[in-house]
Protein backbone atom coordinates (compact mmCIF):
# COMPACT_ATOMS: atom_id res chain seq x y z
CA UNK A 1 0.00 0.00 0.00
CA UNK A 2 1.28 3.62 -0.87
CA UNK A 3 2.48 6.07 2.20
CA UNK A 4 1.78 9.17 -0.11
CA UNK A 5 -0.25 11.80 0.63
CA UNK A 6 0.42 13.27 -2.98
CA UNK A 7 -0.37 12.29 -6.33
CA UNK A 8 -3.67 10.27 -6.15
CA UNK A 9 -6.23 11.80 -8.06
CA UNK A 10 -10.05 11.67 -6.86
CA UNK A 11 -12.85 10.86 -9.61
CA UNK A 12 -12.86 13.71 -12.19
CA UNK A 13 -15.78 16.35 -11.99
CA UNK A 14 -19.12 16.17 -14.37
CA UNK A 15 -18.43 18.53 -17.53
CA UNK A 16 -20.99 20.73 -16.84
CA UNK A 17 -18.86 22.01 -13.38
CA UNK A 18 -16.03 22.62 -15.67
CA UNK A 19 -17.79 23.89 -18.44
CA UNK A 20 -19.55 25.92 -15.87
CA UNK A 21 -16.00 27.06 -14.52
CA UNK A 22 -14.41 27.89 -17.63
CA UNK A 23 -17.82 30.18 -18.72
CA UNK A 24 -17.36 32.33 -14.96
CA UNK A 25 -13.18 32.39 -15.93
CA UNK A 26 -14.14 33.79 -19.32
CA UNK A 27 -16.87 36.20 -18.49
CA UNK A 28 -14.65 37.65 -15.77
CA UNK A 29 -11.75 38.38 -19.03
CA UNK A 30 -14.65 39.58 -21.61
CA UNK A 31 -16.09 42.05 -18.31
CA UNK A 32 -13.16 43.28 -17.56
CA UNK A 33 -12.03 44.45 -20.90
CA UNK A 34 -15.34 45.69 -22.37
CA UNK A 35 -15.37 48.11 -18.60
CA UNK A 36 -11.73 48.99 -19.01
CA UNK A 37 -12.51 49.80 -23.07
CA UNK A 38 -16.32 51.69 -21.83
CA UNK A 39 -14.20 53.98 -19.24
CA UNK A 40 -11.33 54.79 -21.75
CA UNK A 41 -13.86 55.83 -24.15
CA UNK A 42 -15.67 58.20 -21.74
CA UNK A 43 -12.29 59.79 -21.21
CA UNK A 44 -12.06 60.67 -24.75
CA UNK A 45 -15.35 62.03 -24.74
CA UNK A 46 -14.61 64.78 -22.50
CA UNK A 47 -11.32 65.92 -24.14
CA UNK A 48 -11.97 68.52 -26.29
CA UNK A 49 -8.51 67.93 -28.14
CA UNK A 50 -7.48 65.98 -30.66
CA UNK A 51 -6.22 62.81 -29.48
CA UNK A 52 -4.75 59.66 -31.56
CA UNK A 53 -7.93 57.37 -31.82
CA UNK A 54 -7.46 53.53 -31.33
CA UNK A 55 -7.69 51.10 -34.36
CA UNK A 56 -9.45 47.14 -33.96
CA UNK A 57 -5.61 46.15 -34.68
CA UNK A 58 -4.05 48.83 -31.80
CA UNK A 59 -3.60 47.20 -28.66
CA UNK A 60 -3.98 49.50 -25.00
CA UNK A 61 -0.67 50.84 -24.05
CA UNK A 62 -0.19 52.05 -20.81
CA UNK A 63 2.06 54.56 -21.75
CA UNK A 64 -0.79 55.88 -24.03
CA UNK A 65 -3.24 55.89 -20.99
CA UNK A 66 -0.76 57.87 -18.97
CA UNK A 67 -0.12 60.29 -21.58
CA UNK A 68 -4.01 60.88 -22.20
CA UNK A 69 -4.36 61.06 -18.49
CA UNK A 70 -1.46 64.13 -18.64
CA UNK A 71 -3.33 65.46 -21.59
CA UNK A 72 -6.67 66.05 -19.62
CA UNK A 73 -4.55 67.60 -16.90
CA UNK A 74 -3.09 69.73 -19.33
CA UNK A 75 -6.99 70.88 -20.47
CA UNK A 76 -8.24 71.30 -17.15
CA UNK A 77 -4.95 73.89 -16.75
CA UNK A 78 -5.53 75.82 -19.88
CA UNK A 79 -9.34 76.18 -19.11
CA UNK A 80 -8.74 77.13 -15.31
CA UNK A 81 -6.45 79.98 -17.27
CA UNK A 82 -8.94 80.57 -19.42
CA UNK A 83 -11.67 81.40 -16.40
CA UNK A 84 -8.90 83.66 -14.42
CA UNK A 85 -8.64 85.62 -17.65
CA UNK A 86 -12.31 86.16 -18.50
CA UNK A 87 -13.03 86.69 -14.55
CA UNK A 88 -16.26 87.39 -13.69
CA UNK A 89 -19.10 88.01 -16.40
CA UNK A 90 -20.07 91.68 -16.57
CA UNK A 91 -23.78 90.86 -16.84
CA UNK A 92 -25.46 87.77 -15.89
CA UNK A 93 -26.76 87.36 -19.56
CA UNK A 94 -24.25 87.84 -22.94
CA UNK A 95 -21.20 85.94 -24.29
CA UNK A 96 -18.90 86.50 -21.70
CA UNK A 97 -21.29 84.57 -19.02
CA UNK A 98 -22.20 81.86 -21.47
CA UNK A 99 -18.26 81.03 -22.28
CA UNK A 100 -17.90 80.93 -18.21
CA UNK A 101 -20.69 78.77 -17.64
CA UNK A 102 -19.78 76.28 -20.33
CA UNK A 103 -15.65 76.20 -19.07
CA UNK A 104 -16.93 75.08 -15.66
CA UNK A 105 -19.04 72.54 -16.83
CA UNK A 106 -16.30 71.03 -18.89
CA UNK A 107 -13.69 71.38 -16.20
CA UNK A 108 -16.04 69.67 -13.77
CA UNK A 109 -16.66 66.91 -16.19
CA UNK A 110 -13.05 66.53 -16.80
CA UNK A 111 -12.76 66.49 -12.86
CA UNK A 112 -15.31 64.36 -12.26
CA UNK A 113 -14.13 61.17 -15.04
CA UNK A 114 -10.95 61.24 -13.81
CA UNK A 115 -11.60 60.33 -9.89
CA UNK A 116 -13.81 58.17 -11.19
CA UNK A 117 -11.38 56.67 -13.20
CA UNK A 118 -8.18 56.98 -11.77
CA UNK A 119 -8.35 53.87 -9.54
CA UNK A 120 -9.71 51.68 -12.00
CA UNK A 121 -6.97 52.72 -14.76
CA UNK A 122 -3.95 52.77 -12.27
CA UNK A 123 -4.80 49.17 -11.49
CA UNK A 124 -5.07 48.20 -14.87
CA UNK A 125 -2.14 49.92 -15.74
CA UNK A 126 0.08 48.04 -13.25
CA UNK A 127 -1.80 44.72 -13.34
CA UNK A 128 -1.30 41.93 -15.88
CA UNK A 129 -4.18 39.96 -16.77
CA UNK A 130 -3.65 36.50 -18.60
CA UNK A 131 -5.64 32.96 -18.66
CA UNK A 132 -5.04 30.17 -20.10
CA UNK A 133 -7.56 27.19 -21.54
CA UNK A 134 -6.12 23.87 -22.27
CA UNK A 135 -7.55 20.60 -23.54
CA UNK A 136 -6.55 17.39 -24.86
CA UNK A 137 -7.99 14.04 -26.72
CA UNK A 138 -5.62 10.90 -25.56
CA UNK A 139 -5.95 7.43 -26.67
CA UNK A 140 -4.88 4.27 -24.28
CA UNK A 141 -4.23 0.71 -26.30
CA UNK A 142 -4.32 -0.95 -23.18
CA UNK A 143 -8.09 0.00 -22.76
CA UNK A 144 -7.64 0.87 -19.25
CA UNK A 145 -10.61 0.01 -16.59
CA UNK A 146 -12.70 2.77 -15.55
CA UNK A 147 -10.41 4.43 -18.60
CA UNK A 148 -8.11 6.12 -16.75
CA UNK A 149 -4.02 6.42 -17.56
CA UNK A 150 -1.99 4.41 -15.09
CA UNK A 151 0.65 6.65 -13.33
CA UNK A 152 -0.61 9.96 -15.22
CA UNK A 153 -1.42 13.28 -13.58
CA UNK A 154 -3.53 15.72 -15.76
CA UNK A 155 -3.27 13.57 -19.09
CA UNK A 156 -6.32 11.61 -17.21
CA UNK A 157 -8.65 10.15 -19.68
CA UNK A 158 -8.32 7.25 -22.49
CA UNK A 159 -10.41 8.38 -25.48
CA UNK A 160 -12.32 11.39 -24.36
CA UNK A 161 -12.13 14.76 -24.99
CA UNK A 162 -11.59 16.47 -22.06
CA UNK A 163 -10.56 19.98 -21.17
CA UNK A 164 -8.03 20.23 -18.38
CA UNK A 165 -7.94 23.82 -17.31
CA UNK A 166 -9.19 27.33 -17.47
CA UNK A 167 -7.38 29.92 -15.78
CA UNK A 168 -7.47 33.55 -15.20
CA UNK A 169 -4.23 35.54 -13.33
CA UNK A 170 -3.67 38.91 -12.05
CA UNK A 171 -0.08 39.94 -11.44
CA UNK A 172 1.13 43.05 -10.42
CA UNK A 173 4.95 42.91 -10.17
CA UNK A 174 7.13 44.79 -7.87
CA UNK A 175 10.85 46.61 -7.32
CA UNK A 176 12.40 48.77 -5.05
CA UNK A 177 10.48 51.65 -6.58
CA UNK A 178 7.40 49.62 -6.36
CA UNK A 179 7.42 47.80 -3.68
CA UNK A 180 4.14 46.23 -3.32
CA UNK A 181 3.17 43.56 -5.61
CA UNK A 182 0.39 40.20 -5.42
CA UNK A 183 -0.38 36.92 -7.63
CA UNK A 184 -3.73 35.75 -8.05
CA UNK A 185 -4.71 32.40 -10.31
CA UNK A 186 -7.57 31.34 -10.15
CA UNK A 187 -8.73 27.96 -12.33
CA UNK A 188 -11.22 25.11 -13.08
CA UNK A 189 -10.63 22.09 -14.08
CA UNK A 190 -9.26 17.87 -13.37
CA UNK A 191 -5.64 19.55 -13.27
CA UNK A 192 -6.50 21.73 -10.16
CA UNK A 193 -8.71 18.25 -8.49
CA UNK A 194 -6.11 16.38 -8.93
CA UNK A 195 -2.95 19.36 -7.78
CA UNK A 196 -5.34 19.59 -4.48
CA UNK A 197 -6.83 15.85 -4.33
CA UNK A 198 -4.95 15.33 -0.69
CA UNK A 199 -4.98 18.67 0.82
CA UNK A 200 -6.04 18.05 4.46
CA UNK A 201 -8.21 21.35 4.39
CA UNK A 202 -10.22 19.83 1.86
CA UNK A 203 -9.84 20.00 -2.25
CA UNK A 204 -13.10 22.12 -2.34
CA UNK A 205 -11.74 24.45 -0.11
CA UNK A 206 -8.61 25.70 -2.28
CA UNK A 207 -8.78 23.73 -5.36
CA UNK A 208 -9.82 26.87 -7.29
CA UNK A 209 -7.25 29.09 -6.11
CA UNK A 210 -4.00 27.85 -7.66
CA UNK A 211 -1.58 30.80 -6.30
CA UNK A 212 -2.49 33.81 -3.88
CA UNK A 213 0.49 35.58 -2.50
CA UNK A 214 1.61 39.07 -1.48
CA UNK A 215 4.99 40.29 -2.31
CA UNK A 216 6.88 42.77 -1.21
CA UNK A 217 10.55 44.09 -1.84
CA UNK A 218 12.33 45.01 1.59
CA UNK A 219 15.12 47.81 0.98
CA UNK A 220 17.90 45.42 2.20
CA UNK A 221 20.81 45.74 -0.12
CA UNK A 222 19.40 44.82 -3.90
CA UNK A 223 16.05 44.11 -2.92
CA UNK A 224 15.19 41.37 -0.90
CA UNK A 225 11.81 40.05 -2.11
CA UNK A 226 9.18 38.36 0.44
CA UNK A 227 6.31 36.51 -0.51
CA UNK A 228 3.72 35.12 1.69
CA UNK A 229 0.91 33.16 0.57
CA UNK A 230 -0.03 29.96 -1.65
CA UNK A 231 2.31 29.52 -4.33
CA UNK A 232 3.45 26.79 -6.35
CA UNK A 233 6.45 24.61 -5.31
CA UNK A 234 10.00 25.31 -6.13
CA UNK A 235 10.95 21.71 -7.16
CA UNK A 236 11.01 19.78 -10.50
CA UNK A 237 11.82 20.69 -14.05
CA UNK A 238 7.80 20.94 -14.90
CA UNK A 239 4.97 23.22 -13.97
CA UNK A 240 1.21 22.63 -13.48
CA UNK A 241 0.50 25.08 -17.00
CA UNK A 242 1.13 22.71 -20.12
CA UNK A 243 2.11 25.73 -22.13
CA UNK A 244 5.39 26.25 -20.02
CA UNK A 245 6.51 22.80 -20.35
CA UNK A 246 8.31 20.30 -23.63
CA UNK A 247 5.80 18.04 -23.32
CA UNK A 248 2.24 17.95 -22.90
CA UNK A 249 2.12 14.63 -20.00
CA UNK A 250 3.91 15.28 -17.29
CA UNK A 251 7.08 12.94 -16.24
CA UNK A 252 6.60 10.26 -13.46
CA UNK A 253 8.95 12.54 -11.61
CA UNK A 254 6.54 15.69 -11.38
CA UNK A 255 3.77 12.88 -10.62
CA UNK A 256 5.77 10.85 -7.87
CA UNK A 257 8.81 12.37 -6.32
CA UNK A 258 7.54 16.07 -5.52
CA UNK A 259 4.94 18.17 -3.90
CA UNK A 260 2.92 21.00 -6.01
CA UNK A 261 2.12 24.00 -3.88
CA UNK A 262 3.18 25.11 -0.47
CA UNK A 263 1.35 27.77 2.00
CA UNK A 264 3.43 29.94 4.22
CA UNK A 265 6.49 32.38 3.36
CA UNK A 266 9.41 32.76 0.78
CA UNK A 267 11.85 35.15 0.40
CA UNK A 268 14.80 35.62 -2.27
CA UNK A 269 17.49 37.56 -2.58
CA UNK A 270 19.45 38.23 -6.05
CA UNK A 271 23.19 38.71 -5.47
CA UNK A 272 23.61 39.31 -9.39
CA UNK A 273 22.34 37.95 -12.66
CA UNK A 274 24.07 34.83 -11.76
CA UNK A 275 23.65 33.87 -8.30
CA UNK A 276 20.24 34.13 -6.71
CA UNK A 277 19.56 32.63 -3.18
CA UNK A 278 15.68 31.77 -1.66
CA UNK A 279 14.52 30.11 1.39
CA UNK A 280 11.58 29.15 2.65
CA UNK A 281 9.35 28.47 5.48
CA UNK A 282 5.90 26.24 4.75
CA UNK A 283 3.52 24.26 6.20
CA UNK A 284 4.22 21.52 4.29
CA UNK A 285 3.48 19.67 1.09
CA UNK A 286 0.10 20.03 -0.69
CA UNK A 287 -0.95 21.65 2.99
CA UNK A 288 -3.01 24.85 2.61
CA UNK A 289 -3.50 23.89 6.37
CA UNK A 290 -0.84 21.84 7.82
CA UNK A 291 -1.41 18.31 9.19
CA UNK A 292 1.06 18.46 12.30
CA UNK A 293 2.83 21.09 14.83
CA UNK A 294 5.69 21.05 12.90
CA UNK A 295 6.92 23.19 9.88
CA UNK A 296 9.16 22.10 6.86
CA UNK A 297 12.07 24.02 5.83
CA UNK A 298 13.38 24.77 1.93
CA UNK A 299 16.32 26.86 0.39
CA UNK A 300 16.50 27.18 -3.53
CA UNK A 301 20.26 27.89 -5.13
CA UNK A 302 20.24 29.11 -8.66
CA UNK A 303 22.86 29.44 -10.42
CA UNK A 304 23.66 31.38 -14.19
CA UNK A 305 27.49 30.75 -15.21
CA UNK A 306 27.03 31.90 -18.47
CA UNK A 307 24.03 33.36 -20.23
CA UNK A 308 23.25 29.65 -21.71
CA UNK A 309 23.82 27.65 -18.59
CA UNK A 310 21.57 27.33 -15.75
CA UNK A 311 21.27 25.21 -12.91
CA UNK A 312 19.20 25.08 -9.65
CA UNK A 313 19.54 23.35 -6.55
CA UNK A 314 17.05 22.54 -4.45
CA UNK A 315 16.59 20.84 -1.25
CA UNK A 316 13.24 20.38 1.33
CA UNK A 317 12.67 19.21 4.29
CA UNK A 318 10.42 18.63 7.33
CA UNK A 319 7.63 16.50 9.12
CA UNK A 320 4.91 15.63 6.54
CA UNK A 321 3.01 12.33 8.29
CA UNK A 322 -0.36 13.65 10.30
CA UNK A 323 -0.01 14.01 13.73
CA UNK A 324 3.65 13.60 13.79
CA UNK A 325 6.39 16.28 14.10
CA UNK A 326 9.10 13.98 14.34
CA UNK A 327 9.92 12.17 11.81
CA UNK A 328 10.99 13.78 8.52
CA UNK A 329 10.67 13.88 4.74
CA UNK A 330 13.57 14.95 3.10
CA UNK A 331 13.97 15.98 -0.85
CA UNK A 332 17.10 16.76 -3.03
CA UNK A 333 15.96 17.75 -6.46
CA UNK A 334 18.50 19.62 -9.48
CA UNK A 335 17.89 21.11 -12.50
CA UNK A 336 20.01 21.86 -15.27
CA UNK A 337 19.56 23.69 -18.33
CA UNK A 338 21.66 24.43 -20.94
CA UNK A 339 20.75 26.43 -24.48
CA UNK A 340 23.06 24.14 -26.97
CA UNK A 341 21.96 26.87 -29.54
CA UNK A 342 19.40 29.05 -30.56
CA UNK A 343 17.09 25.96 -31.52
CA UNK A 344 18.12 23.59 -29.18
CA UNK A 345 17.59 22.99 -25.96
CA UNK A 346 19.15 19.97 -23.24
CA UNK A 347 17.65 19.89 -19.75
CA UNK A 348 18.05 17.09 -17.15
CA UNK A 349 16.12 16.77 -13.65
CA UNK A 350 17.70 14.31 -10.84
CA UNK A 351 15.35 13.85 -7.57
CA UNK A 352 16.64 11.57 -4.34
CA UNK A 353 13.78 11.58 -1.68
CA UNK A 354 13.47 9.69 1.90
CA UNK A 355 10.67 9.84 4.08
CA UNK A 356 10.13 8.07 7.91
CA UNK A 357 6.57 6.78 8.76
CA UNK A 358 5.11 6.97 12.45
CA UNK A 359 6.07 3.50 13.03
CA UNK A 360 9.28 4.23 12.42
CA UNK A 361 9.10 2.34 8.43
CA UNK A 362 11.15 4.40 5.81
CA UNK A 363 11.22 4.36 2.21
CA UNK A 364 13.19 5.97 -0.49
CA UNK A 365 12.56 7.24 -4.03
CA UNK A 366 15.03 8.73 -6.82
CA UNK A 367 14.85 9.23 -10.65
CA UNK A 368 16.00 11.18 -13.74
CA UNK A 369 14.52 12.57 -16.61
CA UNK A 370 16.58 14.18 -19.41
CA UNK A 371 14.74 16.26 -21.95
CA UNK A 372 15.85 17.95 -25.67
CA UNK A 373 13.90 20.34 -27.79
CA UNK A 374 14.26 21.29 -31.02
CA UNK A 375 12.53 24.26 -32.47
CA UNK A 376 12.92 23.84 -36.42
CA UNK A 377 11.14 27.37 -36.86
CA UNK A 378 9.35 29.32 -33.95
CA UNK A 379 5.93 27.56 -34.94
CA UNK A 380 6.84 23.85 -35.21
CA UNK A 381 9.47 22.24 -32.86
CA UNK A 382 10.06 18.79 -31.78
CA UNK A 383 10.62 17.44 -27.96
CA UNK A 384 11.72 13.77 -26.81
CA UNK A 385 11.82 12.90 -23.07
CA UNK A 386 13.67 9.49 -21.52
CA UNK A 387 13.28 8.82 -17.91
CA UNK A 388 14.10 6.10 -15.12
CA UNK A 389 12.10 6.49 -11.72
CA UNK A 390 13.09 3.66 -8.67
CA UNK A 391 10.35 3.79 -6.46
CA UNK A 392 12.71 1.49 -4.11
CA UNK A 393 10.14 0.31 -1.29
CA UNK A 394 6.84 1.00 -3.27
CA UNK A 395 6.65 4.48 -1.24
CA UNK A 396 5.06 6.51 -3.66
CA UNK A 397 3.59 4.53 -6.06
CA UNK A 398 2.26 1.47 -3.67
CA UNK A 399 4.39 -0.88 -5.87
CA UNK A 400 8.31 -1.84 -5.55
CA UNK A 401 9.23 -1.42 -8.83
CA UNK A 402 11.13 0.49 -10.97
CA UNK A 403 9.21 2.63 -14.11
CA UNK A 404 10.54 3.61 -17.14
CA UNK A 405 9.07 5.93 -19.80
CA UNK A 406 9.76 7.68 -23.16
CA UNK A 407 8.09 10.52 -24.74
CA UNK A 408 7.95 11.83 -28.58
CA UNK A 409 6.05 14.88 -28.45
CA UNK A 410 5.76 17.48 -31.41
CA UNK A 411 4.48 20.44 -31.63
CA UNK A 412 3.34 23.14 -33.69
CA UNK A 413 1.85 26.70 -32.54
CA UNK A 414 -0.82 27.34 -35.11
CA UNK A 415 -0.90 31.17 -33.85
CA UNK A 416 1.27 32.67 -31.26
CA UNK A 417 -1.88 32.14 -28.82
CA UNK A 418 -2.38 28.47 -29.82
CA UNK A 419 0.19 26.13 -29.05
CA UNK A 420 -0.94 22.15 -29.98
CA UNK A 421 0.82 19.11 -29.33
CA UNK A 422 0.63 15.30 -31.24
CA UNK A 423 2.50 12.83 -28.81
CA UNK A 424 3.23 9.18 -28.32
CA UNK A 425 4.31 8.00 -25.08
CA UNK A 426 5.18 4.80 -23.53
CA UNK A 427 5.76 3.43 -20.15
CA UNK A 428 6.95 0.30 -18.71
CA UNK A 429 7.47 -1.54 -14.97
CA UNK A 430 9.47 -4.15 -13.85
CA UNK A 431 5.95 -5.20 -12.72
CA UNK A 432 2.61 -5.51 -13.72
CA UNK A 433 1.49 -2.10 -12.33
CA UNK A 434 -0.89 -0.65 -15.69
CA UNK A 435 -4.55 -1.19 -15.81
CA UNK A 436 -5.70 -2.93 -18.63
CA UNK A 437 -9.25 -4.16 -20.10
CA UNK A 438 -11.56 -7.01 -17.22
CA UNK A 439 -9.50 -6.21 -14.29
CA UNK A 440 -5.94 -7.24 -15.53
CA UNK A 441 -2.53 -5.48 -14.46
CA UNK A 442 0.22 -5.20 -16.98
CA UNK A 443 3.84 -4.06 -17.11
CA UNK A 444 3.02 -1.14 -19.94
CA UNK A 445 0.88 1.03 -21.76
CA UNK A 446 1.23 3.11 -25.04
CA UNK A 447 -0.59 6.35 -25.45
CA UNK A 448 -1.01 8.77 -28.25
CA UNK A 449 -2.60 12.47 -27.30
CA UNK A 450 -3.41 15.72 -28.93
CA UNK A 451 -3.15 18.68 -26.87
CA UNK A 452 -4.38 22.19 -27.28
CA UNK A 453 -3.48 25.38 -25.53
CA UNK A 454 -4.74 28.60 -25.66
CA UNK A 455 -3.27 31.72 -23.64
CA UNK A 456 -3.57 35.37 -23.60
CA UNK A 457 -1.73 38.67 -21.79
CA UNK A 458 -3.13 42.01 -21.35
CA UNK A 459 1.09 43.02 -21.86
CA UNK A 460 1.33 40.47 -25.61
CA UNK A 461 2.99 37.50 -25.28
Amino acid sequence: MSHWTHHHPRPLPGLTRLFMGAVTLLLIASLSGAVFAQQLNELKAVNTDPVKKETPESKVDPAEMAKHISELEARIQQLEAKLAKLGDAPAKDGPAATEVAEIKKEVAAIQEDAKKNAGFLGFFRDTEVSGIVDGYYAYNFNHPDNNFNTGRNFDFLHNSFNLNLAKITFEKKNDLKDRLGFRLDIGFGPTLDAVHASDPAGSEVVKHIEQAYLSYVAPIGKGLTVDFGKFVTWNGAEVIETKDNFNYSRSFLFTYAIPYYHMGLRAKYNFNDKVALTGFLVNGWNNFTDNNGGKTFGASLSLNPTKRLSITQNYTAGPEQPKDSTHWRHLSDTVVTYLASDKLTLMGNFDYGKDTLTNGTSGHWKGFAGYLRYAFTNKLAFAPRFEVFDDHDGFTTGVRQTLKEFTLTQEFKLSNNLLTRVEFRRDFSDRDFFSKSVGRTVRDQNTLLVGFSYFFSSRGQ
